[in-house]
């Protein structure tokens, strides 16, 4: 057993496209561009101003996986508590403008690795360019330009009727050239739609017009299950094409599930090192086992660990033995009993009502002699259906 090799395989795993290749931006400690690997963001729901409790939250995101967070700044005394946000965070953070221009300012004396701006709702941004332009490249910090639907430049709506992903895209690579003009190239784009199909094909265009770096995001794409939904596939799309450098999943839930599900989608297109993942079958007819308990029970027991782990959750005989043995641990149940295979080989047999337990002690085993932690907060399992 010992000269068996754990966990995910170690050659480079397969990729569905190349990266499209962009400029590449040093958003503090993280790189964005095709260089780099795609980087999972979120976004603070707490009142930045409340300097503890946002970075409390940091806190949690950055346990979490997070790699960059963005902080609202509607308010002076937002933008008066960015240098503190900015020096103690653990991971670069960007704050995030609208409205009032002589916070762009603010944030980049602050220190902050990034400002995001939404051009269609700043007062006379496009008047203020050069001296935002200037002051981001004498701080050395990119601009993310952040079109949205619902708050795109009126001279737009009025040319197209409606947010289009032709107007999305002309409004975005519009202001990235008033930057150009004065020498400025440090931005990433973003053209956020709640339609995906939409976001989509606004994505496409900005691709095959400009090599900007791209943050991909499906904006106001609702409660957990629809927003994770619709975040995945159009992200998939994307990403497909090798189109996206950074990604937020926006959810009406806690930022913290924000990041898991971003981690979930990378991790699935092997644009991420894949952590512990849990294979079970999705029931049936054939099944002598409450597969949803076992599935549900063992996600639950091995939330948190991450070592690259494939755990294999089986309920009969038909795919049951093979699936247990292709995964580093695995059960095949049936009969009352389970038995657990480790690497391909059945290393022992226990009653139903101990195969949870044997599972969790079999995997925090295996973690131990990979020589990583198992109950970080990062690379929570999720449940893969197979059959």
């Amino acid at each position: 057993m010992s000269d068996v090799m754990l966990g995910m395989p170690t050659t480079p795993p397969p990729v569905l496209s190349e990266r499209r290749k962009t400029r590449q931006l040093q958003v503090g400690s993280v790189g964005v561009g095709s260089d780099s690997p795609v980087s999972v963001q979120s976004m603070t729901t707490t009142v930045t101003a409340d300097i503890n409790a946002t970075l409390q939250q940091i806190a949690e995101l950055t346990a979490a996986g997070c790699d960059i967070v963005r902080v609202a700044c509607p308010s002076q005394d937002d933008a008066d508590a960015l240098s503190a946000i900015a020096r103690k965070s653990q991971i670069p953070v960007i704050a995030d403008i609208h409205f009032q221009p002589k916070y762009v300012f603010a944030a980049i004396e602050a220190g902050c690795a990034a400002v995001r701006v939404n051009p269609g709702n700043i007062r006379k941004f496009d008047d203020q360019v050069k001296e935002i332009a200037q002051a981001a490249k004498d701080h050395g910090t990119p601009i993310r330009i952040g079109v949205n639907a619902g708050s795109l430049d009126k001279r737009l709506m009025e040319k197209y009727g409606k947010a289009t992903p032709e107007a999305l895209a002309e409004s975005a690579l519009w202001e990235a050239s008033l930057f150009a003009e004065h020498d400025f190239h440090d931005i990433k784009i973003s053209v956020k739609h709640n339609d995906p199909v939409v976001m989509v094909r606004a994505y496409e265009l900005l691709a095959a017009q400009c090599d900007y770096p791209l943050h991909l995001g499906v904006t106001e794409a609702g409660p957990a299950f629809q927003g994770t939904i619709k975040s995945a596939v159009a992200f998939g799309a994307l990403l497909r094409q090798g189109i996206g450098d950074t990604i937020r999943v926006s959810l009406s839930a806690p930022p913290v599930e924000e990041v898991k599900v971003g981690l979930q989608i990378l991790q699935s297109l092997n644009l991420r090192p894949r952590k512990l993942e849990i294979v079970s079958c999705p029931s049936c007819g054939r099944a002598q086992v409450d597969v949803y308990k076992l599935a549900d029970q063992v996600t639950a027991g091995l939330e948190g660990m991450s070592v690259p782990l494939r755990v294999a959750v089986m309920g009969c005989v038909v795919n049951g033995p093979g699936e247990a043995r292709e995964a580093d641990l695995g059960v095949a149940s049936g009969n009352g009993k389970g038995q657990i295979f480790v690497k391909g080989q059945v290393v022992k047999t226990v009653p139903e009502a101990q195969i949870v337990e044997t599972l969790i002690e079999e995997a925090m085993r295996l973690a131990e002699e990979m020589g990583e932690p198992v109950d970080g907060e990062s690379g929570a399992p999720t449940v893969v259906a197979v059959g």
